[in-house]
């Protein structure tokens, strides 16, 4: 009797499983990174100057957010093999390393400050932890 099953297989067994749903998360962190990559491009140290940063840091983390964007989108189409994982598992550790200074140049007065005011940077932050800590594992 269909009764007698537990709850997650009767769900389950209903509930396709969409296996390429990390695109959904993927697509909006490769949009965002390449976008704000490709805006710096020329590097220019007017630019860095008005965030306080040297221009050497401010010529990686222009490349650093176009390559994030190249490598998880790369990554997820390399999805079934070990480089595709090390390379999204990179790419994510880039974009959190880069949302990490984003968040701290801004100075926050503490965490909470951060988590209730700055929620589009704790957002991607969180995104490139997933891809750094998960990998392509589904």
């Amino acid at each position: 009797m269909i009764l007698d099953k537990p709850h997650s297989s009767i769900l389950g067994a209903k509930i396709p499983e969409f296996c390429k749903s990390h695109w959904l998360l993927r697509l909006p962190l490769i949009i965002v990174f390449l976008q704000q990559g490709l805006s710096k491009i020329p590097v220019s140290s007017v630019d860095a100057e008005s965030f306080g940063l040297p221009v050497l840091i401010w010529f990686f983390v222009a490349w650093g957010e176009v390559l994030a964007g190249i490598g998880i989108t790369l990554g997820g189409l390399l999805e079934k093999n070990w480089l595709g994982d090390y390379i999204t598992r990179m790419s994510g550790f880039v974009v959190t390393s880069i949302m990490l200074g984003v968040i701290l140049i801004g100075e926050p007065e503490s965490i909470l400050d951060v988590i209730l005011y700055d929620q589009y940077h704790v957002m991607l932050f969180v995104g490139g932890l997933f891809f750094t800590l998960r990998g392509n594992r589904a």
